[in-house]
């Protein structure tokens, strides 16, 4: 598959519109880089699973793990087009702050300030910027999250709980599939493991976590980046 570059303008920052589809899928597949192909397989759901007899309160679980979490760090691993493997390290503070941070020499970096995700590639020095709220990736973020209004449970057995999470409002912002291990000494009894997120076009990107550390220190400037367009650090 062949993807191209395609921002507007020359460097500027890009906030995408209801009418410029095309830009905000893009944006919306976080992970899924903009300018790569990203396609991997979604985490292990065993087929035909059923939800559990008492989904609300499996949501309830979620939720209650999710507010206990102010921050956590942990190694990714994401999966290219071309069948390699981009890995990382990912620092999560809430309320909405996050950097996905790619190996060295990956040209590429996602940053969120708690408003807004921005995504800055370096090769092409272009920044992309988008609310939070357009992004699945909202539902990890926000921990006051209704997540009865927009979640359901895909698959809750003692070894793992996953959900799948979907605005019916804006389903041009995509779907985001996440696994939890059942693991008790984990905040609320739940272990983030990764998540697979769709877009309307049926792009699909998984992220897969390993060394979750939680409620550790994470300063606030780790959420700035340097500007590849020469202004100076942002964020």
């Amino acid at each position: 598959m062949t993807v191209r570059r395609n921002f507007a303008g020359s460097g500027g920052i890009q906030t995408p519109t209801p009418t410029s589809a095309p830009i905000m899928n893009r944006a919306i597949l976080m992970l899924r880089c903009a300018a790569f192909a990203l396609v991997a397989a979604p985490l292990a759901v065993p087929v035909g699973a059923s939800a559990v007899a008492e989904p609300a309160q499996a949501l309830a679980q979620v939720s209650s793990h999710l507010k206990s979490v102010n921050t956590m760090t942990a190694d990714f691993e994401q999966a290219n087009g071309k069948g390699g493997i981009v890995p990382g390290t990912l620092t999560l503070k809430r309320p909405g702050k996050i950097r996905f941070q790619y190996r060295k020499g990956y040209p590429l970096l996602v940053v969120g300030d708690g408003k807004a995700l921005t995504m800055i590639d370096y090769e092409v020095k272009q920044v992309s910027r988008w609310p939070i709220g357009n992004s699945p990736l909202a539902v990890l973020l926000n921990p006051e999250m209704d997540l009865s209004r927009i979640a359901s449970v895909v698959l809750d057995n003692p070894q793992q709980l996953v959900i799948r999470a979907r605005d019916p409002k804006h389903p041009e912002f995509g779907t985001i599939t996440i696994t939890f291990g059942r693991t008790p000494s984990a905040p609320g009894g739940l272990m983030l493991q990764g998540w697979t997120i769709v877009d309307a076009q049926s792009g699909r990107t998984t992220v897969r976590l390993t060394n979750q550390r939680f409620n550790v220190a994470v300063a606030d400037s780790i959420f700035r980046w340097t500007d590849p367009r020469g202004s100076g650090p942002r964020g």
